[in-house]
């Protein structure tokens, strides 16, 4: 039986002027009104933390970031570091740190991601999934850019580690394709993968269910949380999340508009409840390296308009607010807008860029009881604003690829 997702109640309904684009699983890129939080927009940064590279004209920030210790103890208030990041003031995004096992279970991962992309052309072709709009297995070309052209310079691999198989009801499959299908793995080409991938995966996934716990307890000491229905308890119960790792291409194969902030990932915001990130690993010919630009990277847009470069140590795991969180959360919990700009100069010449992303979200069949005056694509919306998540991501994704409903 489907929950309902209406967690949050309060008295205070939060202004809708805010205007930012929404992403699914980080790739497609669509317009909403976001619901500020009642008090200040304007972000602020630690003054601590910031630093101004003379290769970038926009500010450096470091990530507000919470110890792996200190997100096991349930007894901790780390009420203030999560307001600060994910807060109305904050920049959505913060990192855990000291995790153990995750250094190496990172690397092993995204060293595998040039040899998935690299594999022949006929095996990837087995490796997709069109019925899923390509969101299980393989996709190269498959997205847009900003510019409306083909995303070829990079490729995607989807899978759920958590559940190979969410369910076999037919129906469920055929209603929601994106959720519901079953993980493909190049089990003869590439077996390594699975076991990589469902590794890293469900750590992130583990350490994304402590913060989801904090978050929760945030957001009580401002608003009534329905009992078991919190962040870290629509995440615990559901079936539909999604890793995706990312290979970007030699930069020698062209990078379109490189003088473009967004060159690499274009300007979004993420679509679900909490996406956990890891460092980008950059090589050359197979050898890591340092990324040789010091300009490349994540940049955010804070609430006042502000662009932001936001770093976090290659041992960390940063966790990102989506705009289902932020919407469900009356505001408390924030999502941002975001992109990615690739190395540009000689010495960028040949760089290949791996990185992961867990795109943790609610259960196909959570009700989303959307609050009266959240104007979310309300063309999609019925008149009684009632929709399941599996719902609302469906019809966005079929707005995405100019489907007819």
């Amino acid at each position: 039986m489907a929950r309902s997702l209406d967690l949050f109640s309060s008295s205070t309904q939060p202004d809708l002027r805010t205007k930012a684009s929404v992403s699914l699983m980080g790739m497609q890129t669509l317009t909403l009104f976001r619901s500020p939080h009642p008090i200040s927009q304007n972000a602020v940064v630690p003054r601590h933390a910031m630093s101004r590279s003379s290769e970038t004209s926009f500010p450096t920030l470091t990530t507000i970031s919470i110890s792996f210790s200190q997100l096991q103890d349930k007894n901790a208030d780390l009420s203030f570091k999560i307001e600060e990041g994910f807060g109305p003031n904050g920049l959505g995004i913060l990192s855990v740190t000291d995790v153990p096992g995750y250094s190496s279970l990172r690397r092993n991962l995204l060293h595998l991601a040039p040899r998935l992309a690299n594999l022949p052309k006929e095996v990837k072709e087995d490796l997709e999934d069109p019925h899923s709009r390509y969101n299980f297995g393989w996709s190269h070309g498959k997205e847009k850019l900003e510019s409306g052209k083909p995303d070829i310079l990079k490729g995607s691999f989807y899978a759920n580690p958590i559940l190979d198989t969410p369910t076999t009801e037919a129906s469920l499959i055929q209603r929601y394709p994106s959720y519901c299908g079953s993980n493909i793995w190049p089990r003869n080409a590439l077996p390594e993968l699975e076991v990589a991938f469902k590794a890293l995966g469900k750590l992130i996934f583990d350490i994304g269910l402590m913060l989801a716990y904090h978050c929760d307890q945030y957001v009580s000491k401002g608003m009534k949380i329905h009992k078991d229905e919190g962040l870290e308890s629509i995440l615990r119960c559901s079936r539909c999340h999604k890793g995706r790792l990312l290979y970007y291409f030699p930069s020698q194969q062209g990078v379109p508009d490189g003088n473009s902030l967004s060159s690499w990932c274009g300007w979004h915001t993420d679509h679900g409840s909490l996406t956990g990130l890891t460092c980008g690993m950059f090589t050359r010919d197979g050898v890591e390296i340092a990324c040789p630009d010091s300009a490349a990277g994540l940049y955010i847009r804070t609430r006042n308009n502000q662009i932001i470069k936001v770093v976090y140590g290659k041992d960390d795991i940063a966790y990102q607010i989506g705009e289902t969180t932020e919407i469900l959360s009356g505001g408390y919990l924030c999502a941002t807008p975001h992109c990615v700009q690739a190395p540009t100069g000689e010495e960028s010449s040949g760089i290949e860029r791996s990185t992961f992303a867990l795109f943790m979200q609610p259960d196909w069949d959570e009700k989303l009881n959307l609050p009266e005056k959240v104007h979310i694509h309300k063309e999609l919306i019925p008149s009684n604003a009632a929709l399941t998540f599996g719902e609302y991501s469906e019809m966005l994704l079929d707005k995405y690829y100019h489907q007819k409903q």
